[in-house]
């Protein structure tokens, strides 16, 4: 029969990584944990999350309770299993439950830990700049991302790669991991090592409001903002009554010359915006009701002039070196 495996997840990201175990030879996974169905798309329709319509398709036994209590638990003991294993799932696991499994729960994080613990750490990598993140397996504790880790693999992040693409970056790399390290967590020939709590930073859940733009932040930051909130909530700028989206932005490290906010330049190329250090140059916008349009095409209909000045607006920190609200 083989090794007895439980999955548990709701993101698409953790699709190539349960792909890569359900392929594995002397692994038998006998059932999956997600979210419930939920209102999703333009018509707010019930659909299943990724992980319940991947389960679905493939004929895995599939639960999708509102919280993993103590009926899931007696349903998770019911089926004597070697190890548990999460990514993405969105629901804080108890310690009854967490006791479970032979091995215990595992958990694939999207980041080299103790770094970008939380819920968003490929934002975080993102609004931070970095060049390289990772995914690392650990195993799953009561402490936010904060148990031993038990093996990692490094993911380099491109120049200009935004949210969406280094998300899938992520899953194929978790994928790549989860195909290594299963076999040898099972295998027991992985050791865990504690993580450095002195290194640890932080990341939260997003919020509508931190979309807004500060212009008097580096053009750089703002830059790096733009791409970590690609999607929702995305990143806007106020001008006037008009609350634009900014689609793409790019930095550029001359000297602005004017107040923050200031609009520098408006043509093909961009609408230069001057920031606390360095201009932003805004690539794609969109106005409300409009679609997300090229400097050019926006500018179009939508006039900015040089001199024109956006709204510098609070920007709440996605990362911290404490546990974030």
């Amino acid at each position: 029969m083989g090794a007895r495996v439980v999955l548990l997840g709701t993101d698409p990201i953790a699709l190539p990584a349960f792909d890569a175990v359900v392929a594995l030879p002397g692994v038998q996974v006998v059932q999956v944990w997600s979210q419930p169905d939920r209102p999703s798309g333009r018509g707010q329709s019930v659909q299943p999350s990724a992980v319940s319509a991947w389960a679905l398709s493939r004929g895995l036994a599939l639960r999708r309770p509102e919280r993993f209590d103590e009926a899931e638990d007696a349903a998770l003991a019911a089926l004597a299993p070697d190890l548990a294993l999460v990514m993405a799932y969105g629901q804080l696991l108890r310690e009854p439950t967490l006791a479970v499994p032979r091995l215990g729960f595992v958990n694939l994080h999207g980041s080299l830990l103790p770094a970008l613990r939380g819920a968003t750490p490929v934002e975080g990598a993102l609004a931070l700049g970095l060049a390289e993140t990772g995914v690392t397996l650990q195993q799953v504790i009561r402490r936010l991302d904060a148990g031993p880790v038990l093996a990692a693999r490094r993911l380099a992040i491109g120049p200009g790669l935004a949210r969406e693409a280094l998300r899938a970056e992520m899953g194929r790399v978790a994928g790549l991991l989860a195909a290594e390290a299963v076999p040898a967590l099972l295998a027991g020939r992985l050791l865990p090592v504690p993580q450095d709590e002195a290194a640890a930073t932080y990341t939260r859940r997003l919020r509508r409001e931190d979309a807004a733009l500060d212009f008097r932040a580096p053009a750089r930051e703002l830059a790096n903002r733009v791409r970590a909130l690609e999607g929702w909530p995305g990143s806007t700028c106020l001008v006037g009554d008009a609350r634009l989206k900014v689609g793409r932005a790019a930095a550029d490290a001359a000297p602005a010359g004017a107040p923050p906010g200031t609009v520098l330049s408006a043509d093909a190329s961009g609408v230069g915006v001057a920031t606390g250090d360095g201009i932003l140059r805004l690539l794609e916008l969109q106005r409300p009701g409009g679609r997300m349009l090229p400097a050019a095409a926006f500018l179009a209909g939508f006039r900015l002039a040089p001199g024109v000045v956006f709204a510098s607006e609070p920007m709440p920190p996605l990362v911290g070196p404490r546990p974030l609200r």
